[in-house]
């Protein structure tokens, strides 16, 4: 079933960018950066341990977050000469991370995460580049130096841990399925004999997967992205989405005809900052800022921003886990 959607096309039309800035954004070119280990000196330089057996379990916080002049640890130093802090983002995530065709600007909660970083380390939110991902590039894009941290909906899995590293837990989600309004499927072993969209690289994907081993009968497609999945869910060639309930509640935002199914959660997905496995020290200096927007109200703030008007008032943030 083809239906006209003009948010659609502002939202589709971010999928072809690879870096933007607003008004309020850093204008300068990226460089070319290569990835740098902290100094053996600094705390960084913690070992990891040998097996993970919780993978919200990040590095211990720094006790505070020492002024730009007082870092020593040489890749956050890195960091702090360039002037400005690199962050890979969704643009096409609403409510996380998507493009605002009337400001120019990628707004969402995940960009208000990383605003706060930034503002902590250079005492101003505007010193901050974006830098437009897909999901499968989240970690390629942080081990290759393209990106400092990531902020893009992304679960923290005890496998990933062995290519990056996480901040503590920022936000807890699960993952849902979206149905059009007429469908009487709840979950996903609902959507046997239909098709069923997740993204590539996604735990999402990693999920349906799963289940249809066990259901037989569900036809997966794959798309780069939730706005792909959309498109297709709009052009009648899939009949459902799966993915995080964050990101389901923007797509069905968009869409009228579409609905978020209300049987629970099928999974537990955690959401950390993605940073360099070497970058121990900026992993506990985040952790420190997460922190303090705990406990000062910055980050129920952020929530009802962001979620408020369709997932209610902010719950209490995840508890952090320390000790890694």
């Amino acid at each position: 079933m083809n239906r006209p959607r003009a948010l659609l096309i502002a939202a589709s039309a971010a999928l072809g960018l690879t870096a933007c800035t607003g008004g309020n954004f850093a204008d300068t070119p990226l460089p070319t950066a290569s990835s740098s280990s902290a100094s053996s000196s600094s705390p960084s330089s913690t070992s990891a341990p040998a097996t993970c057996t919780n993978a919200t379990q990040s590095y211990d916080p720094l006790g505070s977050t020492p002024p730009a002049s007082q870092i020593t640890d040489s890749a956050l130093r890195q960091i702090v000469s360039r002037g400005y802090l690199r962050v890979g983002v969704s643009a096409d995530s609403y409510l996380l991370g998507a493009y605002n065709p009337l400001d120019g600007q990628i707004e969402g909660f995940d960009i208000d995460i990383a605003k706060a970083v930034a503002k902590a380390l250079f005492g101003s939110e505007s010193k901050l580049r974006l830098v437009v991902i897909t999901a499968g590039e989240r970690i390629s894009a942080l081990q290759s130096g393209e990106v400092d941290m990531v902020a893009r909906n992304m679960t923290m899995t005890c496998g990933r841990w062995t290519d990056i590293a996480f901040s503590s837990e920022y936000y807890h989600a699960g993952q849902k399925v979206l149905v059009t309004r007429d469908n009487t499927a709840q979950s996903m072993e609902d959507l046997k004999g239909q098709k069923v969209c997740a993204p590539t690289g996604t735990t999402s994907l990693t999920k349906l997967q799963e289940v249809a081993a066990k259901v037989g009968g569900i036809d997966i497609v794959t798309a780069s992205n939730h706005t792909g999945c959309l498109v297709l869910f709009q052009q009648g060639y899939v009949t459902a989405i799966t993915g995080d309930d964050t990101v389901l509640a923007g797509l069905a935002a968009q869409d009228p005809y579409a609905k978020v199914t209300a049987a629970a959660a099928v999974t537990d997905e955690p959401y950390g900052l993605g940073i360099a496995k070497e970058n121990v020290y900026f992993v506990r200096y985040v952790n420190a800022v997460l922190a303090q927007l705990r406990n000062d109200g910055g980050w129920k703030a952020i929530y009802n921003k962001w979620f408020a008007a369709s997932l209610g008032k902010a719950p209490n943030p995840p508890v952090p886990v320390y000790g890694r």
